[in-house]
């Protein structure tokens, strides 16, 4: 408990109260999603095959999933703010390990849909945890480097998660990797029971009215630079998820990749979303916040111009790979910064603050998911017009609402009166 932010006549704990156990707990809860997505994608293909299912509704699986990320964070975010973070977030991990094995065992592409969709539920949870419980312990620039940290665990999840599957897919199918995943669910549920602290204190938590869930979205829809904030990482995750559902069939379908040289080839591209996640948090602290993220953008517009180009015009691997190199890189050099803009104002609502965040990346890409197969597994176009045009849409909204509220006077949400608001912690 000595972990929590500051109030009122209470000393100042910080991030030094902030041991190592904790914040690699912490970290780790943001792998619900990555894995989640990525570990079957080297198999989506023979699963396909196996439930007789078109390309399209095999494709579903992913997106019901994303939807089930999205919206249970809407709902984890506010009970986090009401009844701290340890008890939804116990009950989210168990949820999610009985989900996986029930994926394991679905008899139609039908079932699975639905069970992904659970699953994405389950899975939430963590993650907006994970947002929360940081903005709980950090501030400061140590906020910007906490999420620059998360990026970090999430590429790296990222890259063992196709690896993995794709490693597992010669010894076992798709039914076994989600047996596989509630097995990391189980191992992520004993590391929460043995280390996770409780990072909200009782006086600290929102009163328990519907009422005041309503003021909390209120107050954050109507600031610019959060709603610019939320939309920029939404359409970021819209080319992600894009690349996500169909890189597998580019790769594999038009490039001829094995499922292990599709898991290598999705390993490098994200080794690159680490490294460039890391990069941008400590670059946002010695820099801007702003300066990172246009960086990121233009990134990721590079990146996704590259590779419709090379989808119109049948370019060879190495060009397909540059191309999703860069843009993935670029939305790993956008996030933490954008994460930052967002939730550094909200100390006190900051797990509604991150379900708002969450609902925008994953409903994002829940939707555009499909788009990236509407012309079939011969063709890369559709993939590379949906991610050009997430980028391009998410640097519009950059510029007329971010960078126009450069020069507003600061956001003073923090200092209105009334029940959800409370003095923010120090910089630790």
């Amino acid at each position: 408990m000595s972990a929590a932010p500051a109030t009122s006549g209470t000393p100042a704990t910080g991030a030094q109260a902030v041991g190592r156990p904790l914040a690699l707990v912490l970290c780790l809860l943001t792998v619900f999603g990555p894995i989640s997505m990525d570990l079957y994608l080297p198999v989506l293909p023979a699963l396909t095959g196996e439930l007789a299912a078109a390309t399209s509704t095999a494709q579903l699986t992913v997106t019901a999933c994303l939807f089930g990320l999205a919206l249970g964070q809407v709902v984890a975010g506010p009970l986090s703010d009401r009844f701290g973070r340890r008890r939804p977030l116990l009950i989210g991990v168990i949820a999610y390990v009985l989900t996986s094995a029930l994926c394991a065992i679905s008899p139609t592409v039908e079932t699975l849909i639905a069970a992904r969709f659970v699953q994405g539920l389950a899975g939430a949870v963590g993650i907006v945890i994970a947002q929360a419980a940081g903005r709980d312990l950090y501030s400061g620039k140590r906020l910007v480097r906490y999420y620059g940290r998360l990026t970090v665990i999430a590429g790296l999840a990222a890259i063992v998660g196709p690896v993995f599957g794709g490693q597992l897919a010669s010894v076992t199918d798709w039914r076994g990797i989600f047996l596989f995943l509630a097995a990391v669910g189980v191992a992520i549920l004993v590391a929460v029971l043995l280390v996770f602290r409780e990072t909200l204190p009782r006086q600290n938590r929102v009163a328990g009215e519907l009422k005041h869930t309503g003021r909390a979205y209120r107050r954050l829809l109507s600031d610019r630079v959060f709603l610019g904030a939320v939309a920029v990482i939404g359409f970021l995750n819209a080319a992600i998820f894009a690349y996500l559902s169909g890189a597998t069939y580019v790769l594999q379908g038009i490039y001829g990749l094995s499922p292990q040289g599709y898991s290598f080839a999705f390993g490098l591209n994200s080794l690159g979303f680490m490294a460039f996640g890391f990069a941008a948090g400590r670059l946002s602290e010695r820099w801007s916040e702003r300066g990172t993220l246009v960086t990121g953008l233009g990134m990721c517009l590079a990146g996704s111009g590259g590779l419709f180009v090379t989808a119109l015009l049948q370019l060879p691997l190495p060009a397909m790979v540059v191309s999703l190199f860069l843009m993935v890189s670029g939305v790993a050099t956008a996030t933490p910064p954008a994460t930052s803009l967002a939730l550094a104002h909200y100390p006190d609502i900051a797990g509604t603050a991150s379900s708002l965040l969450g609902l925008a990346q994953f409903a994002f890409g829940g939707l555009v998911a499909p788009l990236a197969g509407i012309g079939g597994p011969d063709t890369a176009v559709p993939l590379g017009v949906v991610t050009l045009v997430s980028a391009a849409l998410a640097t519009a909204v950059y510029v007329s609402l971010i960078r126009r509220s450069a020069d507003v006077l600061p956001r003073q949400v923090d200092e209105r009166p009334g029940e959800l608001t409370r003095e923010p912690a120090p910089t630790p």
